[in-house]
């Protein structure tokens, strides 16, 4: 005769921290539904009308090296190749160590981000305590003095993040590497914040404009399947 009551799995779950409100508090939410993010803002960018859709997939920071690529992209769609500006889109589909690249010098500086992975700050000789990649030379400063593309102090020629915005490329963070890279940090940092506690302050300082997907892979598939975005990675 079996002898498992609903009363006995529930009291053995229950042991094993396997029910539902068990299951929060340990794994956090690992797993976004639809409901828990900016859907509509995604389905925008998949059909998006522009002419020229280019998805560049970006794991490792590598010196930003990705950042100048996508600058010769909108370069070369726009002065070699013709293409109106208004009809290119780029997004960049960063996770992986990457992912950080999507969070302010607040984040950066108090979860050691550089001394993490290893990105050296240029002035400093040091572990990078800032955003190396986001912000542009110029925008405190008076601006670019030539608008000429050849120009190394031109728009064209910027390879910030900032300034790629400013050109009309989406960024996009995952929320999936958000909540790995949160346990880890709580685990390496012996931190006494829940990894969702540091998933919400990263949130919290994810830059302006930045678009949150569920799952980077998986948003990678819909721009290339749905919108037809031309899939590259460097």
């Amino acid at each position: 005769m079996n002898h498992l009551t609903r009363r006995s799995l529930l009291s053995g779950a229950a042991a094993l921290g396997l029910t539902a409100g068990a299951g929060a508090v340990a794994e956090g939410q690992l797993v976004w539904k639809s409901t828990d993010w900016k859907l509509a803002d995604f389905h925008a960018l998949v059909s998006n009308p522009a002419r020229v859709k280019q998805v560049y997939d970006v794991v490792q920071i590598g010196g930003g090296r990705f950042l100048n690529n996508v600058k010769n992209s909108l370069n070369g769609l726009e002065f070699g190749f013709g293409v109106p500006s208004r009809q290119i889109k780029i997004a960049v589909a960063m996770h992986g160590p990457a992912n950080m690249l999507n969070c302010d010098d607040f984040i950066w500086s108090k979860y050691e981000i550089g001394a993490w992975l290893n990105v050296t700050d240029p002035e400093t000789g040091k572990p990078a305590v800032r955003n190396l990649f986001l912000n542009s030379s110029k925008a405190a400063g008076k601006g670019y003095s030539s608008p000429d593309p050849n120009s190394e102090d031109s728009m064209y020629q910027d390879t910030s993040m900032q300034a790629l915005r400013a050109r009309g490329v989406q960024f996009m963070c995952c929320h999936t590497a958000t909540e790995e890279q949160a346990r880890m940090l709580v685990r390496t940092r012996k931190l006494t914040q829940t990894p969702e506690d540091v998933v919400k302050e990263v949130l919290q300082h994810t830059v302006e404009g930045t678009l949150v997907v569920a799952s980077m892979v998986a948003a990678i598939a819909l721009l290339q399947t749905e919108g037809h975005y031309t899939y590259i990675t460097v």
